[in-house]
């Protein structure tokens, strides 16, 4: 099926047959003065792989799975990780790395 291009006073009007041709595979665009603003496609499910996701994002998933080293947070620690981010040696006589 092509692509149905309509007006917004047309999608207003025919709204409900509009739905029945998208649920049918129909992609409507919705468009103001000639120009798309909008399309109507048909509901994809998002599935199990969202599910999966949506289950890693829960907080505390991985409460003591991770952990820090006892130096994460000192001056020297941050200073070899803050230089990762500038053009100069952070350890005199050492250039950074690529």
């Amino acid at each position: 099926m092509d692509t149905v291009i309509i007006n917004i006073h047309e999608a207003k009007t025919n709204l409900s047959r509009l739905l029945q041709q998208v649920e049918a595979g129909q992609e409507v665009v919705i468009a103001r003065a000639g120009k798309p603003v909008a399309t109507l496609n048909k509901y994809k499910s998002p599935g199990k792989k969202a599910a999966k996701e949506k289950k890693l994002l829960q907080p505390g998933l991985l409460k003591d799975e991770v952990w820090y080293a006892d130096d994460w947070d000192s001056s020297e620690t941050n200073a070899l990780i803050g230089g990762r981010f500038v053009d100069k040696p952070v350890i005199p006589g050492h250039a950074p790395s690529d």
